[in-house]
């Protein structure tokens, strides 16, 4: 591979992973991850609620408006969901396991990951618990 394959190459994966992240830098857009990979992979899963953080009480107007206006329009573009208004739904997109793979592996090193960032996440403190409980 040529140096400017390289530099390309290295260009492509510097943008995949900036769309990764960015798109798990809403609470929202985690949840929605969270929630599709909790659902079997050909299954769609019901909104607002299960974008929503279950420790956090939520508007579910306000929730369902950001939703529509912003999260879900991001997940779409990236690929990472598809979404339908009704009924009110999100499933896995084609680029899903791009995104998945990030909580994949929090979740698999609970045990590794800062009390400060498992205490008051649900998932996180459930996964530290049965590697414990292992």
């Amino acid at each position: 591979m040529g140096l400017d394959a390289r530099i390309e190459n290295g260009r492509r994966v510097i943008e995949k992973w900036d769309r990764v992240f960015t798109a798990l830098s809403a609470e929202p857009r985690r949840q929605i991850v969270v929630s599709l990979l909790d659902a079997p992979p050909d299954r769609s899963i019901s909104l607002p609620e299960r974008a929503a953080n279950p420790n956090v009480p939520t508007d579910p107007e306000r929730l369902r408006c950001d939703l529509l206006h912003t999260h879900l329009p991001m997940l779409a573009d990236l690929e990472f969901v598809d979404w339908e208004r009704e009924p009110f739904v999100a499933s896995r997109g084609p680029q899903f396991d791009e995104v998945a793979v990030v909580i994949d592996a929090l979740q698999t090193a609970a045990d590794d990951v800062p009390e400060s960032l498992v205490i008051g996440c649900q998932r996180l403190e459930r996964e530290r618990e049965e590697e414990r409980n292992d």
